[in-house]
């Protein structure tokens, strides 16, 4: 093995880990508002596996690139849909007219 595939290995594994720390001490009241304000970092994650895949050259590096690319795409994706679900949350409900629900 060389000296930066074990670099790449290590800082894939701390990046792992700490990631998973930060996000374990988050309220879960908080996931969904932290979610819906990182969508400009997903994109910024699509673009980068864009990059790598772009520069992939054997058929490894083209197959991890090609699932780089889906995964941030499916991050990219759910980051939308769990804003607009947020969003839906706090629209006014219609009231409904008198006496169509047995209510004056």
């Amino acid at each position: 093995m060389s000296n930066t595939l074990i670099e790449y290995i290590t800082t894939f594994v701390l990046a792992a880990f700490v990631g998973f720390e930060v996000i374990s001490k988050v309220p879960t009241i908080l996931h969904t508002p932290l979610m819906s304000g990182s969508n400009a970092i997903h994109g910024v994650i699509l673009v980068g596996a864009l990059a790598i895949a772009a520069r992939a050259n054997g058929p490894l590096e083209i197959t991890l690139g090609f699932l780089a690319v889906v995964l941030a795409t499916i991050n990219v994706i759910g980051g939308f849909v769990v804003t607009d679900r947020m969003l839906e949350m706090f629209k006014a409900r219609p009231s409904s007219p008198a006496g169509k629900d047995g209510q004056q």
